[in-house]
C-alpha cells in the first residue's frame, strides 16, 4: 500500500489524543478562568491585569517560532516532537501550581509574582505543546488521517474542557472551604499529576514517520523567509488571530457575566429537583454543556468535511455559532433556557473549528514542502500557535481594558454601563470577529483535491534523491 494512503491505528490517535487531554486542562483554565482568578482572587486592578496578560502573551507569542525552529532541529532516538513530551511534563506541573498559588505579599510583590509565574507556566506550555502540536504534521502524510488525528486531538482536548468546566470551580470550593486561592493552589496539585500521566501516555502510544528531505540543509533565514511568502499559511494566521479572539473575548467574561449578571437562580432540574443555584454552578453547568456540545460537533466533522471539504464545512458551520452568540446580546437574566439552547448550538458549531483549521495547518506544511523542497514542520506550527496567543492576548487585553474603562469593580453591584459593556463581549463584540475570520478564510487557496495530488507528488518525490522542488 501507498505510504500516503496508509491507515493509522486508532490506539496510536487515542495515544496521541492524550496530550490535548493534558494541555487543555490549563489551556480552558487560561480561557474561562484566568480573568476571575487575577481580578476577584490574586485581586489585581482589572487595568493591571490586562496589562499583565498582554505583555506577557506578546513574548509568549514571540518565543513561538524560537520554540518551533528548536524543535525541528532536535534529533533523538525518539523523534523531534516526540521527546518534550517526556521531558518537561513534570516541569510545567510543578510550575502550574505556582501560578494558582497566591503569595502573602504586598501588592507590588503579589504583581511580580503573577507576572514571573504566568510567564514561566507559558513558557513551559510552549515548549511542551509547540512540539505535541507539530506532532500532528509528522504522524501521517495523509492529509484525511491526520484530520482524523486532529478530530481526536480534539475530542480530548474538548473532554478536558467538560472536566474542567465540571470540576474546577466545585474542586476550588470543595478543597478551599471558603479559601478560593487554597481552593485553585490544591486543585491544580491534582490537575499537575494527572497532566504528566496523560503526557507520558501520549509520548509512549505515537510514532513520527514523515521526515524532512534528506537533502535538506538547516537554515533559520531560508525557513523564516519560506514561512513568511508561504500564502495559505498567512491566511490561516489571520484566520486563526480572529477565530481565537471570538472564543477569547467572551471566555474572558463568562464568570462574571453570570456572577454579575445572571446572578443567583431559583431554578427546578431534572433530577435534582427545586433549588436555589449560584453563580458558580450555574456558569459550572453552562462551560460544561458547552464543551459536551462541542464535543459532539467534533464527532461529527471529519464526515462533513469529507463530503463538503474542509474550508466549505469551516465557513457553514461558523455562520451557525456567529448567529447563536449575537443572539445572546437580546436575552434578560430570566431567559437561562434560551441562553443555555445558544450555548448548545453556538458550542457543537464553533467546537470543530479547531479540528478543521489545524488540519489545514498541517496541508500548508505539505504545500510549503512541494514548493520549496524544504520542511519546516514546528516553525510552521509554532508560528500558527503564536497566533493562537496574540489572539487570546488580545482578547483578555480587549474584555480587562474595556470592563475597566465601563467601571467595573470585583466583589461588588455593577453600574448599568459596567453591565452592558459585559454583556456586549459576551455576544455582540465576538460574533464581530466571528464574521472577519470568515472574511478571511474564503481567501485560503488549497482544495482539499489539490492537497492529495501534492501528497501524491511528494511521495513519489520522497522516493528521488536530489529531485528540484515544484514550481508554482
Amino acid at each position: 500500500m501507498s505510504e500516503v494512503n496508509q491507515k493509522l491505528s486508532f490506539k496510536e490517535k487515542f495515544s496521541y489524543g492524550f496530550g490535548d487531554l493534558a494541555s487543555v486542562l490549563y489551556w480552558q483554565t487560561f480561557m474561562i478562568y484566568f480573568t476571575y482568578f487575577y481580578t476577584d482572587v490574586f485581586l489585581i486592578p482589572a487595568g493591571a491585569a490586562a496589562s499583565m496578560f498582554l505583555i506577557s502573551r506578546v513574548w509568549d507569542g514571540v518565543n513561538d517560532p524560537m520554540m518551533g525552529m528548536i524543535a525541528d532541529r532536535t534529533k533523538t532516538r525518539w523523534g523531534h516532537f516526540r521527546p518534550y513530551l517526556l521531558w518537561l511534563c513534570v516541569p510545567f506541573a510543578i510550575v502550574g501550581v505556582l501560578t494558582f498559588t497566591v503569595p502573602n505579599f504586598g501588592p507590588d510583590g503579589k504583581l511580580i509574582w503573577a507576572y514571573v509565574t504566568f510567564i514561566l507556566i507559558m513558557m513551559l506550555y510552549t515548549a511542551i505543546n509547540i512540539p505535541y502540536t507539530a506532532l500532528l504534521g509528522v504522524i501521517s502524510p495523509n492529509s484525511d488521517e491526520r484530520t482524523s488525528v486532529s478530530s481526536f486531538k480534539f475530542l480530548f482536548a474538548f473532554s478536558a474542557g467538560i472536566i474542567v468546566s465540571a470540576t474546577l470551580l466545585p474542586m476550588v470550593k470543595a478543597f478551599g472551604g471558603g479559601d478560593e486561592a487554597k481552593g485553585f493552589q490544591l486543585s491544580f496539585v491534582v490537575y499537575g499529576i494527572a497532566a504528566i500521566i496523560f503526557f507520558l501516555i501520549a509520548f509512549k502510544g505515537t510514532k513520527e514517520r514523515v521526515q524532512p528531505p534528506k537533502t535538506q540543509k538547516s537554515s533559520v533565514k531560508r525557513d523564516l523567509y519560506e514561512l513568511v511568502t508561504n500564502k495559505p499559511w498567512l491566511i490561516l494566521l489571520a484566520a486563526t488571530i480572529t477565530l481565537i479572539l471570538f472564543v477569547a473575548i467572551r471566555g474572558s467574561v463568562t464568570v462574571h457575566y453570570f456572577k454579575y449578571f445572571i446572578g443567583e437562580k431559583e431554578l427546578t432540574l431534572p433530577f435534582l429537583g427545586t433549588g436555589k443555584y449560584d453563580f458558580d454552578d450555574l456558569v459550572s453547568a453552562f462551560n460544561t454543556i458547552g464543551q459536551i456540545s462541542s464535543f459532539v460537533g467534533v464527532l461529527m466533522i471529519s464526515w462533513f468535511a469529507r463530503l463538503v471539504g474542509k474550508k466549505k464545512a469551516f465557513i457553514t458551520i461558523f455562520i451557525i455559532a456567529i448567529i447563536s452568540i449575537g443572539a445572546v446580546y437580546f436575552l434578560n437574566p430570566d431567559q437561562l433556557g434560551l441562553l443555555f439552547f445558544l450555548q448548545i448550538t453556538s458550542s457543537i458549531t464553533s467546537g470543530p473549528l479547531s479540528v478543521l483549521i489545524w488540519a489545514m495547518y498541517a496541508d500548508t506544511a505539505d504545500y510549503n514542502e512541494w514548493k520549496h523542497g524544504r520542511r519546516a514542520t514546528g516553525l510552521i506550527f509554532s508560528a500558527s500557535t503564536m497566533s493562537q496567543k496574540f489572539g487570546w492576548a488580545i482578547g483578555a487585553y480587549v474584555a480587562l481594558t474595556l470592563m475597566s474603562q465601563v467601571g467595573f469593580e470585583p466583589n461588588q453591584t455593577q453600574s448599568s454601563e459596567s453591565l452592558n459593556g459585559l454583556i456586549s463581549l459576551f455576544s455582540i463584540i465576538p460574533a464581530s470577529f466571528g464574521v472577519l475570520s470568515i472574511l478571511i478564510i474564503s481567501f485560503y487557496p488549497l482544495s482539499d483535491k489539490r492537497i492529495e495530488e501534492i501528497g501524491e507528488e511528494l511521495e513519489n518525490r520522497r522516493k528521488t534523491i536530489g529531485e528540484e522542488p515544484a514550481t508554482v
